[in-house]
């Protein structure tokens, strides 16, 4: 794969280097010349000082031959407006924009514009921990359509085959995660004390699953 990455700070840096080390062939634009000296002196990649949502400056970094591109500056309207023309103008399919503000995110998510928001991210983590009632929205579809959500499951569920969610909701167990490991359950799955459980569910079924889980088995049935 060809990979552009605009914004060469901690996170661009080590993307950049994380792909070459993979194989893939890795261009990555920043604003600043001395931003480059993150990537190490065994970077082998191209690095291109310029704007990332420039059209001269997308062409030098090969962005007509890339499959995928990632905008991860320090600004969210660069980086939304650099991947607006990666996928719209060039065709790019698989690309993301890093937003610092959650609100935004959410927003492009909703358009179609993978996003990633450390600070919603970290925060609907925490917050998940310290309330664990109802769900947490981790991702939506771009129609806004469907959820991942994890949803917090009444004691009285544990013990049960996970299958028996499937059976009595409308959603569908996508993962779990037991002692900070994910794994994808099958009908011999039994939830235990400490499961997170992260279901697909449509958006207009959330609040159904979520009064259902919050009480036991037989009186969600």
């Amino acid at each position: 794969m060809h990979v552009v990455i605009m914004g060469c700070g901690r996170v661009g840096s080590s993307l950049a280097t994380e792909l070459e080390a993979m194989g893939h062939s890795v261009a990555i634009i920043d604003r600043s010349r001395e931003a480059f000296r993150r990537l190490g002196a065994n970077f082998n990649g191209l690095t291109i000082t310029g704007i990332g949502f420039d059209r001269d400056t997308l062409l030098e970094a090969g962005i007509e031959k890339a499959d995928a591109f990632a905008a991860v500056s320090n600004g969210d309207n660069s980086n939304i407006l650099a991947a607006r023309v990666a996928r719209e103008t060039y065709g790019v399919r698989n690309v993301v924009a890093r937003i610092y503000d959650p609100g935004r995110a959410e927003i492009y998510q909703r358009l179609g514009i993978p996003t990633v928001a450390t600070v919603l991210w970290t925060s609907d983590q925490i917050l998940r921990r310290l309330l664990p009632e109802g769900s947490r929205s981790e991702w939506r579809d771009a129609s806004a359509t469907i959820q991942l959500c994890e949803m917090h499951v009444d004691s009285s569920w544990y013990g049960n085959p996970v299958t028996r969610i499937e059976n009595i909701t409308p959603a569908r167990v996508a993962f779990i995660t037991r002692l900070g490991e994910g794994s994808i359950p099958d009908e011999h799955t039994v939830l235990q004390d400490g499961d997170l459980v992260h279901v697909i569910v449509y958006e207009k079924d959330v609040a159904i699953v979520e009064a259902a889980l919050a009480h036991s088995p037989e009186e969600a049935s």
